[in-house]
């Protein structure tokens, strides 16, 4: 379902520049925090819950949300702001240009939550799971880098999961009941939350971008 535009929201998060960033050249994420810390990355941030949350837990990691709708972003920026956190960077912009504002090897992990599950099989390429995404973190995640996972869809999940194994990952700690599971670092997203509530299973692995994995 398309979220319906707010015409206020394009003038009111400018008043959360503080953590905003626009689309910086790969390599200087370093230069927009203004120190050397890992790097992790959250595609598609909503409104902010997970990656604010992660964020004040570790202050010292720098932490990057890209979301394509500036809808939900204003959220996210008005929680980041709120916080005052100073690790985290929100940019408005389309995953499928990635490779423009990370230079190889600049990111550390990266996270994915409940992203569109493109259930046709005519769409598949457009999951941030499938393999034409997977080459592009090959190329920004340091060696040994990590993906980490959740969905609420069991046939994305299985899809991925394959499409991890037949690329050369390596995984670990898969769930495919991440709430029942005895698992204790968990943040949830607002999806998280929704779902689970309603008794939904939730999904999860970790994904080593490591040449190790590669037979």
């Amino acid at each position: 379902m398309r979220l319906r535009k707010k015409p206020w929201i394009k003038e009111a998060i400018k008043e959360y520049e503080d953590v905003l960033a626009a689309n910086p050249q790969g390599g200087k994420w370093n230069d927009v925090f203004g120190r050397v810390a890992p790097l992790y990355v959250e595609l598609g941030t909503g409104k902010g819950r997970f990656i604010t949350a992660l964020a004040a837990r570790h202050p010292e990691i720098n932490f990057v949300g890209i979301e394509a709708q500036l809808d939900v972003l204003y959220y996210a920026a008005q929680k980041a702001h709120e916080q005052r956190l100073s690790n985290v960077r929100l940019l408005h912009f389309d995953v499928n240009n990635i490779l423009e504002i990370f230079s190889p090897g600049e990111v550390d992990r990266v996270f994915i939550n409940f992203c569109d599950p493109w259930p046709k099989k005519r769409h598949a390429k457009r999951r941030l799971t499938n393999r034409w995404f997977l080459d592009k973190y090959r190329v920004i995640l340091a060696e040994g880098g990590e993906l980490y996972f959740k969905t609420d869809n069991e046939r994305l999940f299985e899809a991925s999961l394959n499409e991890f194994a037949d690329t050369g990952l390596g995984l670990r700690n898969i769930s495919f009941d991440l709430h029942n599971s005895g698992y204790q670092d968990n943040i949830m997203t607002e999806y998280e939350a929704k779902f689970s509530a309603l008794g939904m299973k939730i999904y999860r692995t970790e994904v080593i971008f490591a040449k190790s994995a590669e037979q």
